[in-house]
């Protein structure tokens, strides 16, 4: 049996307090890094709610609901107006405006017609068509983009890594230089383990978690969210910045830019674009009513009504033969445009804006222009960043036009434009590969 005097020095050999001080320390550390993380989950959250659940899939001759995962590549699938998308297909039949900012960053609503490839999660903001999937399941864009997402959440900060090591390093050091002195190995261990035990809540456990986790909640309070540890680190030695454009320096959706009346007076052309664009599900029909119903614009009596795909619409307001869309439609019905009307035209569309044509009684009487406008903070952030020296890209899926002139409005010299979410990220990673 141990002496009295042995059984009171095992009992202060025993660390009970300290183990139970080192897991508590290291949870908690845990705990912190997960609050940080939980940022990029809500991202990925945010990003599968753009999925719809089911689809409307053709087989054996009749239309059936499906959940999402059992559709399969070569299925026939039916979208109608104001539906989400559900896999990645060629159109077959039909044709639609299609809501594709949430992938491209296409800001106007796009049409596809038959041949046309469509993108799960998009938006059909008019029209029906049939699509044959072609990409289901983890192979679509949006799963693509899901899983970077994921990666890039993943990922642990450097400078932790380097702690972890560092201690590790000194650890082993001491306990080797305990060794060579002559001491027993339990006596190297022993003091091995203390520079661990004293180490460890500032580099394996706290003290990094607790600093991601307060620059993270500094920047979520601005409305920047950081994907990983890593990219909060590294913040300090950026030189150049990417931006997208729609929802990022612009207002992400349509608003009426111009509007130019041809003898008539104003008051009438918003009353007669009311009218006509009140009764359409054409995507920058939205824009035009909210202006005329800002302007105090009064709505008249419309009758045969009728939508021309990839034209415009036709209708009799107060009895009269009127029409509103795009210059297709003028030339389709033998509707002369003035020499300054083009030009006005050209104008436009050479600003990133799109025109429309509003004609009564087989008179153009005016033209509306409608864009995707600049938030009114953007300018001074970008003036910001290059004032620190950071160089301003402007990255977008938007067209080249458009994106040009958003980036001079802004004094942004570098554009890429016209590009998909995956060459998005490869582009970022080839300007990160050339420093």
């Amino acid at each position: 049996a141990p002496t009295p005097e042995a059984a009171h020095s095992f009992m202060h050999d025993l660390y009970f307090e300290s183990a139970g001080m080192i897991l508590t320390l290291v949870t908690l550390g845990k705990f912190f890094e997960a609050r940080a993380k939980r940022k990029t989950g809500e991202a990925i959250a945010a990003l599968m709610d753009l999925r719809p659940q089911t689809a409307e899939v053709i087989r054996g001759g009749r239309a059936i609901q499906l959940p999402i995962e059992q559709v399969q590549t070569g299925d026939l699938v039916v979208v109608r107006g104001g539906q989400s998308v559900p896999v990645d297909g060629v159109i077959t039949e039909g044709s639609a405006f299609l809501d594709e900012s949430a992938i491209t960053g296409e800001s106007m609503p796009v049409e596809r017609h038959v041949g046309g490839t469509v993108i799960g999660a998009t938006v059909s903001k008019s029209g029906y068509f049939v699509m044959r999937a072609s990409r289901v399941g983890d192979d679509t864009t949006l799963s693509q983009i899901i899983r970077l997402v994921e990666e890039a959440g993943a990922s642990k900060a450097p400078i932790a890594k380097l702690a972890d090591k560092v201690v590790m390093c000194i650890a082993l050091v001491t306990a080797v230089i305990w060794l060579l002195a002559g001491e027993t190995p339990s006596f190297a261990l022993t003091r091995a383990i203390s520079v661990l035990v004293i180490s460890c809540p500032c580099a394996l456990g706290l003290a990094t978690p607790v600093a991601i986790m307060v620059g993270t909640g500094v920047g979520a309070k601005n409305g920047v969210l950081f994907q990983s540890a890593e990219a909060l680190e590294n913040l300090h030695n950026v030189t150049s910045a990417i931006m997208d454009k729609t929802g990022t320096v612009t207002e992400g959706r349509p608003v009426v830019t111009d509007v130019q009346t041809w003898g008539v007076e104003t008051e009438e052309l918003l009353s007669l674009a009311l009218s006509l664009e009140k009764r359409s599900d054409h995507p920058l029909a939205d824009a035009i009513v909210r202006y005329a119903l800002e302007k105090g614009a009064k709505e008249r009596r419309v009758t045969d009504f009728e939508m021309v795909e990839g034209q415009g619409i036709r209708a009799a307001v107060d009895g009269v033969p009127c029409m509103a869309g795009n210059q297709r439609m003028l030339l389709a019905n033998g509707l002369a445009l003035s020499r300054s009307m083009q030009e006005l035209g050209e104008k436009l569309a050479d600003a990133g804006k799109t025109p429309l044509f509003f004609a009564a009684n087989r008179q153009v009487v005016g033209t509306f222009a409608v864009a995707d406008v600049l938030k009114p903070t953007s300018r001074a952030a970008v003036r910001a960043l290059e004032s620190m020296g950071i160089e301003v890209t402007l990255l977008t899926g938007d067209n080249k036009k458009t994106a040009q002139t958003i980036a001079s409005e802004l004094g942004i010299r570098e554009v890429i434009a016209e590009v998909l979410p995956q060459d998005k990220e490869r582009i970022v990673r080839e300007k990160q590969a050339a420093g």
